[in-house]
C-alpha cells in the first residue's frame, strides 16, 4: 500500500515523543455522579480503570472499544485537557511528568466536534492558523498551506467557504479534514485525534490514515487515536491498539498479539469479519492482568495524591509565541474584520436598523425641543431615554458571534496559537468604526429632525456620546459572552442585567429616592452617564439655560438650568461622564480577558 510522501517543516527540530500511564484511572467527583443519577445514593463511578498503555514515536497507536468505553476520555488526559489533578496515577511523556502547558504547544487535538469559521474559506482557515503558528512570515505559512492544501486532499476546495447550517459549504468529510489540518499545521510532534474517521466515506477516511500513516513513518511522530469501527485497509495501518471495555483496558499491544489472545482464550474470528471489530464485541471476556480497581483503593488513594504533588512542582514553561503582541493583533485584526464583513445580516441589519430608527423616531419627536407652544418634559426625557435602550440593546445580536468565536479562542490559546490579550485588542478595534458608523447612522437624521441643540458643537457631542454607548454595550456583551454557557442563558442574562440597569439609571427612581441597599445599582448602570451627558448637552450651556423644559399657552414653566438644578445634574460632569463611560468600556474589556484567560489555561476542557 503506497504512502503519500509528507516531509516536515524545513528547519523545524524533530523531538521524539513516547507517552506512558501507569495504574491510570479517572472518575467523577461524587457530587457530579449524584447528579446524573438523580441523587440516587451510589459510589462514584470510574470512567477509567488501572490503564497501563504506551504510545511510541513513528507508530500510530489506536484506542479502541465500544461506546462509552472510555476513548475519548483517555485521549483527553493524555491531550492535558482533563485537569491532571483530577487524574490517579502518573502520565510521563520521555519519562517526565506530563507539563500540560508545553506539551499543548508541541501536539495537535483534534476533537469530534469540527469547530470552524463557517464564512472562511479552506485556505483562509488554514492560511491565518498558520500564520499564527509559524514564524518566517507570510511566505513560509503559503508554501506550508499549499502542501498542507495537497497532502489532505483539499486543493479543488481552497476557495470555498467552510459552511454552516444555514449557508452551503464544503462536505462533511471535508469539513473534518480541514480540522485535523489546522491541527498539523504547525507540525506537531504528537498527534491526538478523536475519531478521525466520523463522517467520511471509506475512500476519504483511507486517505486521512494514510497521510496520518506517512507522518509517523517519515517524520517520527506520535499518532495516537480513537476508533470506533474500522475497516480492514484502515486496521492494517495501526502499529499497536489500546482496546477498552467498561474503562479497563484489555489489550495495549499489535493486533498480530491480540489475534493470538483471542485465539488463545478460544474464540474462532467469524469470516468478514476483522480481528479489531470482533475484539471489540468479545473484549469482556479477554483477561485482565491488573487486579480489580476496587480491591485497591487506598493503593490509588495514595497515588493520587503523588501524582497531584507532582503535577503541582512539575517545572512550568512559559508559551513561546510565534509572533509578537502587534503582529498577532494584525493577524486576528483581519480575520475578525473578513467574519464580519461577511456576516451580511449582522452587518446590514445593524446598519438598516440604526438608519430607519433614526428617522422613525425623528418623526416621532419631531421639532420636540424646538417648539415653545409643545414643550413637554416628560416627552423630551422620554426621547432620550428610548434612544439609550435602542443603542444599549442593539449589540445584542452579536452574541452567537462571540459564542461561536469563544469556542475557536480557547483552543487556539491553550495551544499556544496567541495571546488572549491580542484578541481582545483585535475585536475591540474591528468594533470600533462599525460601531461609529451605526451610532452616526442614528444620530444624523434623529439629531436634525427632533430639534435638538442646532449647532455643531452638540451635534459631535450628541454623536460622541452614542459611540461610546455602543461601545459599552459591545463590550458588556462580550465579556457575558465569555462567562454564559450557551445562547439561550446569556440572552436571558443580558436582558436582566440591562432591564436593572435602566430601573437604577434614575429615570424612573431618582438617586435620592433609591433604597440604601440597591444605590450601588444607580453608579454601576449604563444608563445613568449617557442619560445625563444628554441631558446636560441639551439643556447645558448658554444656549441651554434658554431653553424652555415645560411651557404652557405660550409660557415657559421651566428652563434648562433650573431643570438640571432640579434633577442634581451638573454641567461640570459632561466630560467627567465620557471617562467614566471609557472606564466601563475598558474595564468590560479587562474582565472579558480575565474570564477567557481562567476558561483558557485554567478549565480547558
Amino acid at each position: 500500500m503506497d504512502l503519500p510522501i509528507v516531509t516536515p517543516i524545513s528547519g523545524h527540530e524533530q523531538i521524539l515523543y513516547t507517552i506512558k500511564t501507569k495504574n491510570l484511572s479517572y472518575k467523577l467527583s461524587t457530587a457530579s455522579y449524584h447528579q446524573r443519577t438523580w441523587g440516587a445514593k451510589q459510589t462514584a463511578k470510574y470512567i477509567l480503570k488501572n490503564v497501563n498503555c504506551e504510545a511510541k514515536p513513528g507508530e500510530i497507536t489506536a484506542i479502541a472499544g465500544s461506546s462509552g468505553a472510555g476513548k475519548t476520555t483517555l485521549l483527553e488526559i493524555l491531550a492535558g485537557v482533563i485537569v491532571p489533578s483530577r487524574v490517579i496515577g502518573p502520565v510521563t511523556v520521555n519519562d517526565h511528568p506530563l507539563n500540560v502547558t508545553h506539551f499543548r504547544t508541541v501536539s495537535g487535538y483534534v476533537t469530534q466536534d469540527d469547530v470552524l469559521f463557517p464564512l472562511l474559506t479552506v485556505k483562509e482557515t488554514l492560511t491565518y492558523t498558520a500564520r499564527l503558528r509559524l514564524q518566517g512570515g507570510n511566505d513560509v505559512a503559503a508554501t506550508r498551506v499549499s502542501k498542507l492544501l495537497k497532502e489532505l486532499g483539499l486543493d479543488h476546495v481552497a476557495g470555498v467557504r467552510i459552511g454552516c447550517e444555514s449557508c452551503r459549504g464544503i462536505s462533511g468529510g471535508e469539513k473534518r479534514r480541514v480540522s485535523i489540518g489546522v491541527n498539523l499545521v504547525h507540525d506537531p510532534a504528537v498527534v491526538l485525534i478523536d475519531e478521525p474517521t466520523s463522517g467520511l466515506d471509506s475512500t476519504s477516511a483511507l486517505h486521512v490514515m494514510l497521510l496520518l500513516k506517512s507522518m509517523a513513518k517519515n517524520q517520527g511522530k506520535t499518532i495516537l487515536l480513537s476508533i470506533h469501527q474500522p475497516g480492514y485497509r484502515i486496521i492494517d495501518l495501526f502499529d499497536k491498539v489500546i482496546l477498552l471495555s467498561n474503562g479497563i483496558c484489555r489489550h495495549d499491544g499489535s493486533l498480530h498479539c491480540l489475534e493470538d489472545r483471542l485465539k488463545s482464550t478460544g474464540h474462532c474470528i467469524p469470516h468478514g469479519v476483522n480481528v479489531l471489530e470482533f475484539a471489540i464485541d468479545v473484549s469482556d471476556s479477554l483477561h485482565v492482568e491488573e487486579s480489580n480497581i476496587e480491591s485497591g483503593e487506598s493503593d490509588h488513594d495514595a497515588n493520587h495524591v503523588s501524582n497531584s504533588s507532582v503535577f503541582a512542582n512539575a517545572e512550568e514553561k512559559y508559551l513561546s509565541y510565534a509572533n509578537s503582541l502587534f503582529k498577532e493583533v494584525l493577524i486576528l485584526t483581519q480575520r475578525f474584520f473578513y467574519n464580519i464583513f461577511r456576516t451580511k445580516q449582522l452587518f446590514a441589519a445593524r446598519t438598516v436598523q440604526a438608519l430607519v430608527a433614526g428617522i422613525l423616531l425623528g418623526t416621532i419627536f419631531k421639532n420636540a425641543y424646538n417648539n415653545s407652544n409643545r414643550a413637554n418634559v416628560q416627552s423630551q426625557i422620554g426621547f432620550f431615554a428610548f434612544s439609550l435602550t435602542f443603542l444599549l440593546s442593539s449589540t445584542t445580536e452579536a452574541l452567537p458571534i462571540f459564542l461561536q468565536e469563544r469556542k475557536i479562542l480557547i483552543r487556539e490559546t491553550s495551544r499556544g496559537a496567541y495571546r488572549i490579550s491580542s484578541y481582545v485588542m483585535a475585536n475591540t478595534i474591528v468594533f470600533l468604526p462599525f460601531l461609529l458608523l451605526v451610532a452616526l447612522l442614528y444620530t444624523t437624521p434623529v439629531y436634525w429632525l427632533v430639534g435638538l441643540r442646532r449647532d455643531i458643537n452638540g451635534y459631535l457631542y450628541f454623536s460622541l456620546v452614542a459611540w461610546m454607548v455602543v461601545l459599552m454595550s459591545n463590550s458588556f456583551v462580550g465579556c457575558f459572552c465569555a462567562l454564559v454557557p450557551n445562547f439561550i442563558s446569556g440572552m436571558s442574562l443580558i436582558a436582566g442585567v440591562m432591564g436593572a440597569f435602566f430601573l437604577f439609571s434614575g429615570y424612573f427612581i431618582p438617586k435620592e429616592e433609591t433604597p440604601k441597599c440597591w444605590i450601588f445599582m444607580h453608579y454601576l448602570s449604563l444608563f445613568k452617564y449617557p442619560f445625563e451627558s444628554f441631558l446636560i448637552n441639551e439643556f447645558g450651556g448658554e444656549k441651554g439655560r434658554g431653553k424652555c423644559v415645560e411651557g404652557f399657552q405660550g409660557v415657559c414653566l421651566l428652563h434648562g438650568d433650573e431643570f438640571l438644578r432640579k434633577l442634581g445634574i451638573e454641567e461640570s460632569q459632561k466630560w467627567n461622564n465620557l471617562t467614566i463611560m471609557l472606564i466601563f468600556i475598558l474595564g468590560y474589556r479587562v474582565l472579558c480577558f480575565l474570564i477567557l484567560w481562567y476558561r483558557s489555561y485554567r478549565s480547558p476542557s
